[in-house]
């Protein structure tokens, strides 16, 4: 996709218009959506309202489904609140934090005969605005809020959206495959099922 000219969005709603715009073409430029998720400042009185936490785990609060062409969500992290080690079936991910400190360790895809745990590339902890980004060919990763005081709130686009990924024991490298959920949709909280769901992106 070619460079858009957009400006810099002021608002969650704004920044939700500049992705449509973005998206509204087949390719992406990643570069540029990068940019245009840390260019967003983080402004809680915005996305409070999407922002449902549980005690147990991390909560997917879908915000807004992007014509089909991605998922924007909110993720919520209590205290000590983490990811299994996983891989994103083929789409871009881009995190942005939106509050507290996120850790992410990526790892490299398991080879058949692993010896010592699955091998880690590198590690670094998130601050608030900054935005990552991943796809299965840079690796797989995990994501944690290592605080124990402290709750943390992250913004995730996912392009094209996915329902299902791949969990990995950090062990055995062995791996399941899960289906996604969203503990609310635009603010509001989803039918509980009553299925066993792992804790993932």
């Amino acid at each position: 996709m070619d460079h858009t000219e957009v400006m810099k969005p002021e608002t969650l709603d704004d920044l939700i218009k500049v992705l449509h715009q973005v998206f509204s073409s087949d390719c992406i430029n990643v570069e540029e959506v990068q940019n245009i998720m840390e260019s967003y400042e983080s402004k809680p009185q915005e996305w409070m309202k999407y922002a449902k936490f549980d005690q147990f785990r991390y909560t997917r609060n879908l915000v807004d489904e992007g014509n089909g062409k991605f998922n924007l969500m909110i993720l919520c992290w209590g205290e000590g609140h983490g990811s299994s080690i996983h891989d994103h079936t083929d789409s871009h991910c881009f995190m942005k934090l939106l509050q507290g400190q996120l850790k992410e360790t990526l790892f490299e895809w398991p080879d058949k005969k692993i010896h010592g745990g699955m091998k880690r590339k590198s590690e670094r902890v998130l601050q608030e605005n900054q935005c990552a980004y991943i796809n299965d060919s840079i690796g797989l990763h995990r994501v944690e809020n290592v605080s124990h005081t402290e709750c943390a709130t992250s913004l995730h686009l996912y392009s094209p959206p996915f329902d299902h990924c791949n969990a990995f024991d950090q062990r055995t490298g062995h791996k399941n495959t899960v289906k996604m959920t969203f503990w609310s949709k635009y603010g509001e909280r989803t039918p509980f099922v009553r299925t066993f769901v792992f804790s993932l992106l």
